[in-house]
Protein backbone atom coordinates (compact mmCIF):
# COMPACT_ATOMS: atom_id res chain seq x y z
CA UNK A 1 0.00 0.00 0.00
CA UNK A 2 1.38 3.41 -0.92
CA UNK A 3 1.86 5.82 2.00
CA UNK A 4 3.16 9.40 1.97
CA UNK A 5 6.64 10.42 3.07
CA UNK A 6 6.29 12.97 5.84
CA UNK A 7 8.39 15.29 7.98
CA UNK A 8 7.43 14.55 11.58
CA UNK A 9 7.11 17.34 14.16
CA UNK A 10 9.81 17.59 16.79
CA UNK A 11 7.88 19.58 19.40
CA UNK A 12 4.40 19.61 20.90
CA UNK A 13 3.76 23.03 19.36
CA UNK A 14 4.63 21.71 15.90
CA UNK A 15 2.42 18.66 16.43
CA UNK A 16 -0.56 20.79 17.46
CA UNK A 17 0.01 23.01 14.43
CA UNK A 18 -0.04 19.92 12.22
CA UNK A 19 -3.32 18.80 13.77
CA UNK A 20 -4.73 22.28 13.18
CA UNK A 21 -3.61 22.15 9.54
CA UNK A 22 -5.12 18.73 8.83
CA UNK A 23 -8.31 18.95 10.92
CA UNK A 24 -10.30 20.95 8.33
CA UNK A 25 -9.64 18.18 5.78
CA UNK A 26 -11.66 15.59 7.74
CA UNK A 27 -14.82 14.56 5.92
CA UNK A 28 -17.63 13.40 8.19
CA UNK A 29 -20.00 12.21 5.47
CA UNK A 30 -20.07 9.04 3.41
CA UNK A 31 -21.47 5.52 3.32
CA UNK A 32 -19.63 2.24 3.50
CA UNK A 33 -18.11 1.27 0.17
CA UNK A 34 -20.26 -0.97 -2.01
CA UNK A 35 -19.23 -3.66 -2.21
CA UNK A 36 -17.24 -3.63 1.02
CA UNK A 37 -14.50 -6.20 0.44
CA UNK A 38 -11.80 -5.64 3.06
CA UNK A 39 -11.41 -3.95 6.44
CA UNK A 40 -8.07 -3.29 8.16
CA UNK A 41 -7.48 -3.27 11.90
CA UNK A 42 -4.57 -1.27 13.32
CA UNK A 43 -3.01 -1.53 16.76
CA UNK A 44 0.27 -0.88 18.58
CA UNK A 45 1.90 -2.75 21.47
CA UNK A 46 4.50 -1.17 23.75
CA UNK A 47 7.53 -2.68 25.43
CA UNK A 48 10.27 -1.18 27.58
CA UNK A 49 12.12 2.05 26.75
CA UNK A 50 9.49 3.24 24.25
CA UNK A 51 9.90 0.18 22.04
CA UNK A 52 6.77 -0.59 20.07
CA UNK A 53 5.36 -2.87 17.42
CA UNK A 54 2.65 -1.73 15.03
CA UNK A 55 0.40 -4.21 13.27
CA UNK A 56 -2.15 -4.05 10.48
CA UNK A 57 -4.45 -7.00 9.79
CA UNK A 58 -6.71 -6.96 6.74
CA UNK A 59 -9.88 -9.03 7.02
CA UNK A 60 -12.40 -10.16 4.44
CA UNK A 61 -15.42 -7.96 5.20
CA UNK A 62 -17.87 -10.84 4.82
CA UNK A 63 -16.13 -13.77 6.50
CA UNK A 64 -13.77 -11.77 8.77
CA UNK A 65 -11.00 -14.15 7.72
CA UNK A 66 -7.51 -12.57 7.46
CA UNK A 67 -6.30 -11.86 3.94
CA UNK A 68 -3.18 -9.78 4.60
CA UNK A 69 -1.06 -8.60 7.51
CA UNK A 70 2.09 -6.61 8.25
CA UNK A 71 4.07 -5.37 11.23
CA UNK A 72 6.72 -2.76 11.98
CA UNK A 73 8.91 -2.77 15.08
CA UNK A 74 10.72 0.30 16.32
CA UNK A 75 10.76 3.08 18.90
CA UNK A 76 8.04 5.62 19.66
CA UNK A 77 8.54 8.62 17.41
CA UNK A 78 7.30 11.26 19.85
CA UNK A 79 7.12 11.72 23.64
CA UNK A 80 3.85 11.12 25.42
CA UNK A 81 1.79 14.34 25.39
CA UNK A 82 -1.96 14.26 26.09
CA UNK A 83 -3.90 14.89 22.88
CA UNK A 84 -0.87 14.12 20.70
CA UNK A 85 -0.64 10.37 21.20
CA UNK A 86 -1.03 9.63 17.48
CA UNK A 87 2.39 11.13 16.76
CA UNK A 88 4.03 8.36 18.81
CA UNK A 89 2.47 5.64 16.68
CA UNK A 90 1.95 7.02 13.18
CA UNK A 91 5.41 6.33 11.70
CA UNK A 92 5.31 2.66 12.72
CA UNK A 93 1.71 2.25 11.59
CA UNK A 94 2.48 3.83 8.23
CA UNK A 95 5.48 1.52 7.82
CA UNK A 96 3.24 -1.49 8.46
CA UNK A 97 0.63 -0.19 6.02
CA UNK A 98 3.31 0.30 3.38
CA UNK A 99 4.19 -3.40 3.65
CA UNK A 100 0.65 -4.55 2.80
CA UNK A 101 -0.06 -6.07 -0.59
CA UNK A 102 -3.77 -5.24 -0.17
CA UNK A 103 -5.33 -1.78 -0.13
CA UNK A 104 -8.11 -2.05 2.48
CA UNK A 105 -11.47 -0.41 1.88
CA UNK A 106 -11.76 0.92 5.45
CA UNK A 107 -9.27 1.48 8.28
CA UNK A 108 -10.41 0.65 11.82
CA UNK A 109 -8.21 2.08 14.56
CA UNK A 110 -8.02 0.90 18.15
CA UNK A 111 -8.58 4.45 19.32
CA UNK A 112 -10.52 7.60 18.49
CA UNK A 113 -11.37 9.75 15.53
CA UNK A 114 -13.39 12.89 16.24
CA UNK A 115 -14.06 11.76 19.83
CA UNK A 116 -10.77 13.31 20.85
CA UNK A 117 -9.97 16.37 22.99
CA UNK A 118 -8.62 18.16 19.90
CA UNK A 119 -11.19 16.59 17.53
CA UNK A 120 -8.39 14.89 15.62
CA UNK A 121 -7.54 11.45 16.89
CA UNK A 122 -5.55 8.68 15.25
CA UNK A 123 -8.40 7.58 12.95
CA UNK A 124 -8.76 11.12 11.60
CA UNK A 125 -5.02 11.49 11.13
CA UNK A 126 -4.58 8.22 9.23
CA UNK A 127 -7.74 8.73 7.21
CA UNK A 128 -6.68 12.17 6.02
CA UNK A 129 -3.05 11.21 5.33
CA UNK A 130 -4.08 8.16 3.28
CA UNK A 131 -7.40 9.56 1.98
CA UNK A 132 -9.14 6.35 3.04
CA UNK A 133 -12.39 5.82 4.94
CA UNK A 134 -11.47 5.40 8.61
CA UNK A 135 -13.17 5.03 11.97
CA UNK A 136 -12.09 4.75 15.57
CA UNK A 137 -13.42 2.09 17.95
CA UNK A 138 -12.04 2.69 21.44
CA UNK A 139 -12.35 0.77 24.70
CA UNK A 140 -12.71 3.92 26.84
CA UNK A 141 -13.68 7.54 26.18
CA UNK A 142 -11.13 10.35 26.11
CA UNK A 143 -13.55 13.21 26.51
CA UNK A 144 -17.23 14.04 26.52
CA UNK A 145 -20.10 12.38 28.35
CA UNK A 146 -22.96 10.04 27.55
CA UNK A 147 -25.98 8.46 29.11
CA UNK A 148 -25.87 4.69 29.50
CA UNK A 149 -27.00 3.02 26.28
CA UNK A 150 -29.70 0.36 26.35
CA UNK A 151 -28.73 -3.11 27.48
CA UNK A 152 -29.03 -4.89 24.13
CA UNK A 153 -26.53 -5.27 21.33
CA UNK A 154 -26.93 -2.38 18.91
CA UNK A 155 -28.15 0.11 21.51
CA UNK A 156 -26.24 3.37 21.45
CA UNK A 157 -26.04 6.66 23.29
CA UNK A 158 -24.63 9.92 21.87
CA UNK A 159 -21.17 10.88 23.10
CA UNK A 160 -21.48 14.62 23.69
CA UNK A 161 -19.21 17.57 24.34
CA UNK A 162 -20.72 21.03 24.84
CA UNK A 163 -23.96 19.71 23.39
CA UNK A 164 -22.29 18.46 20.20
CA UNK A 165 -22.31 14.77 19.31
CA UNK A 166 -18.89 13.57 18.23
CA UNK A 167 -19.25 9.83 18.76
CA UNK A 168 -21.41 7.03 20.08
CA UNK A 169 -21.24 4.73 23.09
CA UNK A 170 -22.31 1.54 21.35
CA UNK A 171 -23.32 -1.74 22.96
CA UNK A 172 -21.83 -4.58 20.92
CA UNK A 173 -22.90 -7.38 23.30
CA UNK A 174 -25.95 -7.65 25.55
CA UNK A 175 -25.26 -6.34 29.07
CA UNK A 176 -21.57 -5.72 28.31
CA UNK A 177 -19.98 -2.27 28.62
CA UNK A 178 -20.01 -0.28 25.39
CA UNK A 179 -17.27 0.64 22.97
CA UNK A 180 -16.77 4.21 21.75
CA UNK A 181 -17.21 4.72 18.03
CA UNK A 182 -16.29 7.88 16.15
CA UNK A 183 -15.72 9.05 12.61
CA UNK A 184 -12.19 9.23 11.29
CA UNK A 185 -12.63 10.25 7.65
CA UNK A 186 -14.99 9.79 4.68
CA UNK A 187 -17.76 8.04 6.64
CA UNK A 188 -20.65 9.31 8.73
CA UNK A 189 -21.31 8.14 12.27
CA UNK A 190 -24.19 5.86 11.26
CA UNK A 191 -21.90 4.04 8.84
CA UNK A 192 -19.19 3.81 11.50
CA UNK A 193 -21.63 2.22 13.98
CA UNK A 194 -22.96 -0.17 11.33
CA UNK A 195 -19.43 -1.33 10.62
CA UNK A 196 -18.63 -1.66 14.33
CA UNK A 197 -21.55 -4.05 14.76
CA UNK A 198 -20.58 -5.96 11.64
CA UNK A 199 -17.11 -6.51 13.09
CA UNK A 200 -18.34 -7.74 16.50
CA UNK A 201 -20.32 -10.94 15.83
CA UNK A 202 -19.07 -12.69 18.98
CA UNK A 203 -17.09 -10.36 21.24
CA UNK A 204 -17.23 -6.83 22.63
CA UNK A 205 -14.21 -5.70 20.63
CA UNK A 206 -14.11 -5.86 16.82
CA UNK A 207 -12.28 -8.71 15.13
CA UNK A 208 -10.03 -6.12 13.50
CA UNK A 209 -8.77 -4.96 16.90
CA UNK A 210 -8.57 -8.45 18.39
CA UNK A 211 -6.41 -9.77 15.56
CA UNK A 212 -4.21 -6.68 15.27
CA UNK A 213 -3.67 -6.70 19.04
CA UNK A 214 -2.44 -10.28 18.95
CA UNK A 215 -0.20 -9.67 15.95
CA UNK A 216 1.53 -6.61 17.39
CA UNK A 217 2.08 -8.33 20.74
CA UNK A 218 3.60 -11.34 18.98
CA UNK A 219 5.84 -9.08 16.87
CA UNK A 220 7.04 -7.23 19.95
CA UNK A 221 7.78 -10.48 21.78
CA UNK A 222 9.68 -11.87 18.79
CA UNK A 223 11.77 -8.72 18.56
CA UNK A 224 12.67 -9.04 22.24
CA UNK A 225 13.97 -12.62 21.93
Amino acid sequence: MRVPELDWPATAAQARAEQDRLRPLVRTTGSLPEPLRTVAGLDVAYGDDDRLAAAVVVLDANTLAPVDRATSVGVAAFPYVPGLFAFRELPALLAALAALTTVPDVLVCDGHGLAHPRRFGLACHLGVLLDRPAIGIAKTPLSGRHDPPGRQRGDGSPLLDDGEQFGCALRTRDDVKPVYVSVGHRLDLAAACTLALRLTPRYRLPETTRRADRLCRDALAAASD
